[in-house]
């Protein structure tokens, strides 16, 4: 009879959980948009990116997009979000989950009069941190330079569907 020495079936608990409350989580705001880190690429050994966004009324979160290799999954908190999945736009309540994976053209904005707030989650995290601190870094200055936003987009494995409607910006409303 053989015996296990090595020690495959006893496992080794840890305490390595992170608990972010309601308001916490590193948070950038810029303009019409504020993003919150809740679970990081470092937190999850980059399987994991939760970041929490509020979008100001008539605000674009981003255009037509898709990723190669990490799906996102929208999580409707607060208010309404234009969701375009596809050649498909919905109107998300909260409540709402929207699952969508690699390859699928998405965007989302919020088309309302009130603040729109959704969480958004990526597996993997693709060190989404860095996106989310380039796109603000990217966005605020003026112009907004498209060959850099490109760079940055494609960095972080985003594929704007239409290079020459990739930036966020609507003139009329003077938005990001």
């Amino acid at each position: 009879m053989k015996t296990y020495r090595e020690g495959y079936f006893e496992d080794k608990l840890k305490d390595e959980a992170t608990v972010i409350e309601p308001n916490g989580g590193e948070r950038y705001e810029m303009g019409n948009i504020s993003v919150a880190f809740k679970v990081t690429s470092e937190m999850s050994n980059d399987q994991l990116g939760v970041y929490e966004i509020a979008l100001s009324p008539e605000t674009i979160g981003a255009k037509l997009h898709y990723h190669r290799f990490m799906d996102e999954t929208f999580i409707i908190n607060e208010g309404t979000v234009t969701l375009e999945i596809g050649n498909k736009k919905h109107h998300a309540k909260p409540g709402t989950v929207a699952y969508v994976p690699r390859f699928t053209p998405h965007g989302f904005r919020n088309d309302t009069e009130e603040t729109a707030k959704l969480t958004l989650v990526f597996n993997p995290a693709q060190k989404r941190e860095g996106f989310f601190k380039g796109l603000f870094e990217t966005l605020s200055e003026e112009p907004v330079q498209p060959d850099k936003f490109l760079k940055l987009y494609n960095k972080y494995d985003s594929l704007p569907v239409d290079i020459s409607n990739m930036i966020p910006v609507e003139e009329k409303n003077d938005v990001i």
